[in-house]
């Protein structure tokens, strides 16, 4: 008979932790303790969990484990951004980027190795999908972030302060395991983190937006890219499904017993595409009655795109057309073009399982 394998405790939220401790036969308060021990002191083994008895750290070093993503890349660009690529057990590899400023640090987390979604500027999109990530290896890139930062001792030593899925794939596609991190990530015991410094992304699931409200609404930004159907219909085909219309509906269902929240929307800008002023009019009548606020992304090129960024020119004068509407506009800095920080462009470069990276390169030879 085969024994079971050691549960990683990475992945486990405060209630798991309790259950797990109690199946040991031991108090629950166990699972908290070991909860501060592995997310506010980053300790990797049992053996430096000093208030637990000798016993108990033996039998967790034979019943449990503490498994991380492993480093295979470590990139820090001229601007401070730092970008990991982690390897995961099965040899796949994931992204995660680290972005100081003077006031935060933001930790932008993978959820899915690949992505489905197939949005047509998207590094990690041209990649295809080959699986979820479970809770523990989501929580693991905070873990190896905050080891790697020197976030260890508790949370005055507090190096990362915000959380964005906004790395590899759509979190909510992987629903129960980002809910499960969210958990860990908010919990006092862990990394103590807000509601509010916690984002999701989506490219516009409607009914899972709506169940991230019910379970854990933390806060919420939208990829909408497009002031019209048409046109996000050709830059995120998941538009076909959800349509504009049904995607705000959503968005106003999210925010409503919280009149000072707002959604925010991400719109990478594209040369020639989505940049003009009559896109910016077209977005202020769209937002109009949605408490929004606008994220322009300059958009990071990447191998073979067929895409450019916008000038800063049409940026600025796309977001003057916002700003004079009373939409709150925040162009977001460029940041890591040095070390490939466009999301999925590293690890595409070394795995990629699905071969759709090497189908769209030929098709993008054969378009230029």
């Amino acid at each position: 008979m085969t024994a079971n394998p050691p549960t990683n405790l990475l992945g486990l939220d405060r209630t798991q932790l309790q259950a797990f401790f109690t199946a040991l036969g031991e108090k629950p308060f166990r699972g908290l303790q070991v909860m501060q021990w592995l997310h506010q002191y980053g300790v990797s083994d049992f053996a430096g969990m000093t208030n637990l008895s000798k016993a108990l750290r033996a039998r967790l070093a034979e019943s449990a484990a503490i498994v991380a993503p492993a480093v295979k890349h470590d990139q820090i660009a001229a601007d401070g951004t730092r970008k990991w690529l982690f390897e995961l057990a099965d040899g796949n590899c994931i992204e995660t980027v680290f972005i100081p400023e003077e006031s935060r640090g933001t930790l932008c987390v993978s959820s899915q190795v690949g992505c489905s979604l197939n949005c047509t500027f998207c590094s990690t999109g041209a990649q295809g999908f080959n699986r979820d990530l479970s809770a523990a290896e989501i929580i693991g890139q905070m873990w190896m972030a905050s080891r790697l930062l020197g976030q260890v001792g508790g949370p005055e030593t507090r190096v990362i302060t915000n959380i964005v899925f906004m790395g590899m794939g759509e979190p909510l596609l992987n629903f129960d395991s980002v809910i499960a991190a969210i958990n860990v990530l908010l919990d006092d015991v862990a990394y103590g983190l807000s509601r509010r410094r916690v984002t999701v992304s989506t490219a516009g699931l409607v009914p899972l937006i709506d169940r991230l409200r019910d379970a854990n609404p933390v806060s919420l930004a939208v990829s909408l890219h497009a002031p019209n159907d048409a046109l996000r219909t050709e830059l995120v085909p998941l538009n076909r499904k959800y349509p504009i219309a049904e995607l705000l509906d959503a968005c106003r269902r999210y925010v409503a017993d919280e009149p000072r929240r707002k959604v925010t929307f991400e719109y990478v800008m594209l040369a020639g595409v989505n940049d003009s002023v009559a896109h910016a009019s077209e977005l202020v009548r769209l937002l109009r009655d949605v408490p929004a606020k606008v994220n322009l992304i300059p958009f990071n090129p990447f191998p073979h795109t067929r895409y450019q960024r916008s000038s800063s020119a049409a940026i600025d004068a796309f977001r003057e057309v916002l700003t004079r509407a009373d939409l709150i506009t925040i162009t977001r800095r460029t940041r890591g073009d040095d070390i490939d920080a466009a999301c999925g462009q590293l690890a595409g470069r070394v795995s990629d399982r699905t071969g759709r990276r090497e189908r769209w390169l030929g098709r993008a030879a054969n378009e230029g």
